[in-house]
């Protein structure tokens, strides 16, 4: 049983060992697991590196089976590297790195489903050019993959990761919300900042319908990986900023799970509805 299930009771347990969150997190996930403080991290360390293989390895000129996806990655770094991008170098970064991994999964590569292989590009796609960005070593990285993992676990506990249960709200966004908390760690923000940066981007995505054309985790998918990295991006900049969430991270979760209970069956990961059910959607995959 886990140590916690809510951002509060979360918040609460750091506050009384008096550790950082990530801590707070890889602790509880030692007494869970029966793993050594050694053991957790390598584990933690070894998905940074798959990560980061996933991004350098990525292939410009593979496609998807179906065809549908691919060289998207390629084409957005080659636009950045032009100079012609309004976004600044960061930014165009993100979007680069989280077309890629949203690539790699569309082509079957090895990547790390964070919290699922929809998502997958969201994560990698912030914390890795943010912290080539912020000169960071990749210890601290790995600090910020626990701080997303305790934000993943809550949010998996007390509703749900899953885009047929709950829409993609519930993986783009709930990866969203991973990485915003993680880069606010990243930027040496404080555990209320970490948890305020996660409702912030989250809340923003409430309400997004799981439409894959074909039933193929590529359109609109990979794109929406870039929404999500970019969103935990500007939630991020607002929590350090000192803006707050109205509503507190556990009603966002809450709220989340509610609305995805609510949620049409055709606009759940079926391919019956949304952009699936366009013309064009139908026609991508020859229905």
């Amino acid at each position: 049983m886990s140590t916690y299930s809510s951002i509060s009771q979360l918040l609460a347990l750091a506050e009384e060992t008096g550790l950082p969150l990530w801590k707070t997190v890889q602790t509880a996930d030692c007494d869970e697991q029966s793993l050594s403080e050694a053991d957790s991290r390598s584990a933690m360390a070894k998905m940074l590196s798959v990560m980061r293989s996933a991004l350098e390895n990525y292939d410009a000129r593979h496609r998807s089976m179906s065809g549908l996806s691919g060289g998207d990655g390629g084409r957005m770094e080659a636009y950045i590297a032009s100079g012609k991008s309004i976004s600044g170098p960061l930014v165009g970064k993100m979007t680069a790195a989280a077309l890629k991994m949203g690539e790699c999964n569309a082509c079957m590569k090895r990547i790390v489903a964070a919290p699922t292989a929809g998502a997958c590009g969201v994560l990698p796609a912030v914390l890795l050019p943010a912290g080539e960005e912020l000169g960071l070593p990749d210890e601290r990285l790995v600090e910020a993959l626990y701080v997303a993992a305790g934000i993943g676990q809550v949010i998996a506990g007390r509703a749900s990761i899953s885009g047929a249960q709950s829409g993609c709200q519930a993986e783009i966004g709930s990866a969203s919300a991973m990485a915003a908390a993680a880069l606010v760690h990243l930027c040496g923000g404080t555990s209320k900042q970490m948890v305020n940066a996660a409702a912030l981007a989250l809340k923003s995505l409430l309400g997004l319908v799981c439409d894959p054309v074909g039933g193929l985790v590529e359109v609109p998918c990979i794109k929406r990986n870039v929404i999500g990295a970019v969103n935990a991006l500007t939630a991020a900049e607002m929590s350090l900023a000192g803006v707050k969430s109205r509503v507190p991270p556990d009603e966002v979760i809450d709220a989340m799970k509610e609305i995805g209970d609510t949620m049409p069956a055709s606009l759940r990961e079926t391919a019956e509805g949304g952009l699936a059910a366009t013309p064009s959607g139908r026609a991508a995959v020859g229905g």
